[in-house]
């Protein structure tokens, strides 16, 4: 068996490691770089030395020429192959040498290269380079670009325009979306804060934390009225707004359905004084800014399963007097055979349910009925569908 001693391979491989993590590029900017730098080497006891000298003494020569090392002896006088000398310690005595073992001088140049332009453009920058040094790397041919668009927006604090409103040489709207995340964290280090939303996190709150214009959010809608619909001669029209003129709209019907299922919303059967909207899962802040909503009778429906409940609790807190709808123990039982399964339940507290919406979340939750079980809302039978909205009818 071949004895678990230091090659100069693990040398390399433990200044690998440092590249990986960007810590020799990150030296660059440093007055102390870190080195003389001491590798970890593992060589031969005592007892291996008297037992296998001949493979001890090769062992020594390979590490001895181990390339951009400096190897230190340990002198000792053995009972068997008398006073001697063994490598005790390898050392890196300079970057440049670590950088010339891994054949990285070259990047390190460029690395140079990048922090020379950046100290001159935009210093307040140079702790990313520090932080971020192999991205820096990858970026390279496109950093110059991406400093002028720091610049740009130095110029242009909070433009609002769209993104393909940013006119900088070289730059385009899809460049911009590519790097939105590098250009977010460079952003952060050289805008003054108050151009920056704080609350705005995340890619997609990208236009709103640095104020640009985002496309509109649009809002999907049905009025099950005709007698109430918005467009002359069109009975139930399926209808797209922008969700600040959906805002901007006089309420339209006194009942409002929200459901999560496409083909439910395109199949909801006319009703009076009423409308479905096509909800998208969680988020509802567009939908908040239509303050009419509160003047009317709001009922959502999604699945029942973990995430249903979630997003209904989510509802709530945008609009307090939701109610559901077909998302109650007796609509789950009577669709058994349609029960399917749902991956990744939720399993925090949802505060805002009715008892009876979180008796059957907790019974979900817990698996009391059947692991992971979910009724997707499209499983329902319609005619089960048709005798719930003639019991709300017959409440109005």
């Amino acid at each position: 068996m071949k004895p678990a001693w230091t090659r100069p391979a693990d040398l390399r491989a433990q200044l690998q490691k440092c590249w990986d993590r960007g810590e020799l590029l990150a030296r660059m900017q440093d007055a102390d770089s870190g080195f003389p730098k001491r590798l970890t080497l593992k060589g031969p006891t005592s007892s291996e030395i008297a037992d296998r000298y001949e493979a001890v003494r090769l062992w020594a020569k390979d590490i001895m020429a181990a390339p951009y090392c400096r190897i230190e002896l340990r002198s000792f006088a053995h009972r068997v192959v008398g006073f001697n000398s063994i490598p005790a310690e390898a050392w890196i005595d300079s970057l440049d040498d670590a950088l010339a073992m891994l054949g990285k001088r070259n990047e390190a140049a460029r690395f140079r290269a990048l922090l020379d332009l950046t100290g001159q453009r935009q210093p307040a920058l140079l702790s990313w380079l520090a932080k971020r040094p192999l991205k820096a790397l990858e970026l390279g041919e496109r950093w110059h670009l991406l400093l002028d668009i720091v610049e740009w927006m130095q110029r242009h604090p909070r433009p609002g325009v769209y993104l393909r409103q940013v006119d900088v040489p070289g730059v385009h709207s899809k460049f911009i979306e590519a790097h939105k995340g590098v250009l977010a964290e460079l952003f952060d280090l050289s805008l003054p804060p108050d151009s920056i939303q704080p609350g705005a996190t995340g890619a997609g709150q990208f236009a709103a934390r640095y104020g640009f214009l985002d496309k509109p959010a649009r809002i999907r809608f049905r009025v099950l009225d005709p007698a109430k619909s918005p467009i002359a001669g069109i009975g139930m029209p399926d209808i797209t707004l922008d969700s600040n003129s959906f805002a901007e709209l006089p309420a339209l019907a006194g009942r409002i359905f929200i459901t999560e299922n496409e083909t439910n919303f395109l199949a909801f059967p006319p009703l009076a004084d009423s409308l479905v909207i096509f909800g998208k899962g969680y988020g509802w802040d567009n939908l908040a800014e239509a303050r009419w909503l509160a003047d009317c009778v709001v009922y959502y429906w999604g699945d029942i399963d973990t995430h249903g409940f979630a997003i209904l609790n989510q509802l709530r807190g945008k609009f307090a007097h939701v109610e559901s709808f077909m998302m109650d123990r007796a609509t789950l039982m009577a669709h058994e055979p349609l029960w399917g399964t749902e991956d990744n339940q939720v399993l925090h507290d949802l505060p805002l349910l009715t008892a009876d919406e979180r008796d059957l979340f907790n019974d979900l939750r817990d698996n009391r009925i059947r692991k992971n079980l979910r009724l997707e809302q499209e499983m329902i039978g319609f005619s089960w569908i048709e005798s719930a909205l003639a019991q709300l009818a017959g409440k109005r």
